[in-house]
């Protein structure tokens, strides 16, 4: 495999498939343990958009044994040095950022409008912002007669999921890496090809030989490898529910520290004084952003029940106007679902929304007109959901949003606590104070008043089984270091 970047920035779909034949073990690309391949498709045309290597237990135990061997030097680095080479890597993912943006569109789905600034830029701002934090994380403290120190865990497994796939593992390295933690990275196979990107960054910026390893394959094979090795320290996972309490159980065998970022059904609360239209508008998008494959994703509209009807028609329009389509086309808001496989459950759940008695206002199970090749999923509308049904209890991750009736406010944070996740939520009203309140009753580990903006320092993880842990700025940091009190 050549070193130089593969990935190229047109934005068509009709380029040469990306070959990537080896992992980055130890500082180097060195050749799998197998022959086997894994291949990637473009789900906008369902054709082989890259191939990768199908990692073993070989592969994986050669990754953590080069990241063993990094960790006694890179961990005596001292933090600013550390952290000043991460800020680099912030600099050249910046450089190739329309490559970055391109490359995901193709692997994922997201329109390329969205794709440059949440695809490829959070992993920019997931590097970049860590130099400032380090010089004013306390790495050491006086606490009485005792010197209390930071120290990095160890050796790191980071296995990731498909829908944010860069972002996803520049939140985990990044923090790491300041920590003076060393990495083993498992992305998702389904969307892969930009974690090699990230590799050859990494060089680029000097890091030293094994302190970041890649290997890829499938997460019952490799990732749990990475799981059940001797010297893996910490896995940091993000995923499903249910993968996550395998890895839990996994890694509870050798006592490892786990963090995990897991499944969400996240209640989006508008009260009776809010702006209806513009909450609606907001919480719609916010519903179907990356076509509703975000794990954050409002999926849950709770509005007050004299307001239904006007919440169904406001939201059925905004649903049926989105664009959907090619997301390589620059007018395009909403693209397809990653693969045929998501497509199929999130049409089955559809299909179960209509069978257990909510309204279907807008979408539906069949196929978009004019989109024969692609996985797309018509932008889905349902009302009059109980909380007792299947689209209001499991994560659908796709473009499927469940509007709830509530009769007040207590019966509004009864329902919207109604589920075993707890990862985001949204409150909306005409007084902010009112909104906060709410807000704190909530059981989730964040929550948007009336539309907030996702801060990409801000703490994010979830309640219940939605996980624990917490990624991004100080917090993240946090999660990758071991305390210890010298007593003096």
């Amino acid at each position: 495999m050549a070193m130089e970047t593969q990935a190229q920035t047109a934005l068509t779909h009709d380029l040469e498939p990306i070959v990537r034949d080896r992992f980055f073990i130890g500082g180097e690309w060195v050749s799998p343990s197998s022959s086997e391949t894994i291949d990637v498709l473009d789900p906008a045309t369902e054709q082989v958009v890259g191939t990768i290597p199908a990692g073993g237990p070989e592969d994986a135990d050669a990754a953590v044994r080069a990241a063993r061997a990094a960790f006694a030097e890179w961990s005596q680095v001292p933090a600013t040095e550390r952290a000043a080479l991460v800020g680099r890597v912030g600099q050249l993912l910046a450089a190739r950022s329309e490559e970055i943006a391109v490359l995901i569109s193709r692997e994922v789905g997201m329109p390329i409008r969205l794709s440059r600034s949440i695809q490829a830029g959070l992993p920019v701002m997931d590097f970049a912002s860590l130099p400032e934090i380090a010089a004013e994380f306390p790495f050491e403290e006086t606490v009485g007669n005792s010197l209390v120190v930071r120290e990095p865990v160890g050796v790191v497994a980071c296995i990731t999921p498909w829908n944010y796939p860069l972002h996803q593992i520049c939140a985990k390295v990044a923090p790491a890496l300041v920590a003076g933690c060393t990495v083993v990275v498992k992305p998702s196979e389904v969307t892969p090809l930009n974690a090699f990107v990230l590799a050859e960054v990494l060089v680029e910026a000097g890091l030293p030989a094994g302190v970041f390893n890649l290997v890829t394959g499938l997460g019952a094979v490799v990732g749990e490898a990475l799981v059940a090795h001797d010297e893996t320290d910490m896995v940091s996972f993000t995923g499903s529910t249910a993968v996550g309490k395998k890895i839990g159980a996994l890694a509870a065998g050798s006592v490892k520290r786990v963090a995990l970022e897991l499944g969400g059904k996240s209640p989006n609360v508008i009260l009776d004084d809010a702006d209806l239209q513009a909450a609606i508008q907001d919480g719609v998008m916010k519903c179907y952003l990356n076509s509703g494959q975000t794990c954050s994703a409002l999926t849950r509209m709770l509005v007050p029940r004299e307001r239904l009807a006007e919440a169904e028609q406001v939201a059925a329009a905004v649903a049926q106007a989105l664009p959907l389509g090619d997301p390589l086309d620059e007018a395009n808001i909403l693209g397809p679902l990653v693969s045929d496989a998501q497509r199929e459950r999130v049409r089955g759940y559809i299909r179960k929304g209509v069978e257990e008695g909510a309204k279907l206002v807008a979408g539906g199970d069949e196929a978009p007109e004019g989109l024969g090749d692609g996985y797309y999923v018509r932008p889905t509308v349902f009302s009059e959901v109980e909380p007792s049904m299947t689209i209001a209890q499991e994560e659908i991750f796709g473009p499927v949003l469940s509007i709830m009736p509530y009769d007040d406010e207590d019966d509004a944070v009864r329902i919207a606590n109604d589920t075993v996740y707890g990862l985001a939520g949204g409150v909306w009203s005409g007084d902010t104070e009112r909104a906060k309140r709410v807000a704190r009753r909530l059981r989730t580990g964040q929550v948007e008043i009336n539309g907030a903006t996702f801060n990409p320092t801000a703490p994010f993880g979830g309640y219940k089984q939605s996980g624990h842990g917490r990624e991004l700025g100080r917090f993240g940091l946090e999660e990758f270091l071991e305390t210890k009190s010298l007593q003096l």
